[in-house]
């Protein structure tokens, strides 16, 4: 089955970034201002005799610190992802971000709040740390976990609708693996892992294949290797490192820490300053080649 030339997928991501700054910027501007009206009414009738100004100062702060963490929290989830594989090993990482979020959050609020206050003619007393910041580590270690759960749940709906990818069958012609115990000698030497032919994508409900030769270049993404098949992009469960001893040497190469390209695909190398390159493909994208791997592919 064939995929249509502009699927819902390629017709979002021109404005992907921007949807996603966008919604960010959204649910916490409406948490603010929640927060803000809560805070105001809840000082009145206090009868601390604080100004309007203050109490919609320390919602503000505290939501401008939230906005800036999530960048900081999204390239941590990547680097240390949570799923049925790796959540044994990575979780601890998580209860330490949760901690460094938190004390990195009420570090950027207190000072945005000192500088108000400061302009204000007046001066901002946190209080003593040791005493309060566990009670806001309480509060900030359920946001760390919200808004681990929302880039998690928005991954794995990109994940959807981009398609994921899995090896099909090995290519024909495959010899069988020699008997357990055989010895390995020069007329029965090693065998070689399979190579892939094809792969199979899923795509919400829809199938279709993809071959392997079809391979534009690839790119490391966590534990996913991001497939460019003719111009269109896939997610395949894997290393970049691994996938690579299951394609032909002659044909794809490592090109940078976190690319990989189909030699006859490249359309030109542009040398950069500092012995680096840019490669640029025959589909019309570019990708970086550091100059560790320019001496290797030039060869």
């Amino acid at each position: 089955m064939s995929e249509p030339r502009m699927n819902l997928f390629e017709r979002y991501r021109p404005f992907r970034r921007w949807v996603e700054a966008g919604l960010w910027i959204l649910i916490l501007a409406v948490q603010a201002a929640f927060a803000t009206v809560v805070a105001v009414i809840d000082t009145r009738e206090a009868g601390h005799g604080a100004a309007t100004w203050q109490p919609v100062t320390w919602e503000i702060s505290s939501h401008l610190a939230l906005l800036a963490l999530v960048p900081v929290l999204i390239v941590f989830e990547r680097r240390f992802p949570l799923n049925r594989s790796t959540w044994r090993r990575n979780w601890a990482w998580h209860v330490l971000g949760s901690v460094i979020f938190s004390l990195a959050h009420v570090g950027l609020m207190v000072g945005m709040r000192q500088i108000v206050y400061a302009w204000a003619g007046t001066r901002y007393d946190f209080g003593d740390w040791l005493a309060k910041w566990p009670y806001e580590y309480l509060k900030d270690a359920r946001t760390y976990a919200l808004f681990l759960l929302a880039i998690m749940s928005y991954r794995l709906f990109m994940l959807r609708l981009q398609g994921e990818a899995r090896v099909l069958d090995p290519p024909e012609g495959v010899a069988e693996p020699a008997l357990p115990g055989a010895a390995e000698t020069a007329d029965n030497p090693p065998e070689s892992p399979p190579r892939p032919d094809r792969f199979l994508v899923r795509k919400l409900r829809r199938e279709f294949l993809i071959s392997a030769s079809d391979i534009d270049w690839l790119q490391a993404q966590g534990n996913y290797v991001g497939l460019r098949v003719n111009g269109h992009d896939y997610l395949l469960r894997a290393t970049l490192t691994d996938f690579l001893t299951q394609l032909d040497p002659a044909r794809y190469a490592r090109v940078h820490r976190s690319y990989a390209a189909n030699l006859d695909r490249i359309a030109e190398i542009e040398p950069l300053d500092g012995g680096d390159a840019r490669l640029h493909m025959r589909d019309g994208t570019h990708i970086p080649c550091s100059r560790r791997y320019r001496t290797a592919l030039r060869s």
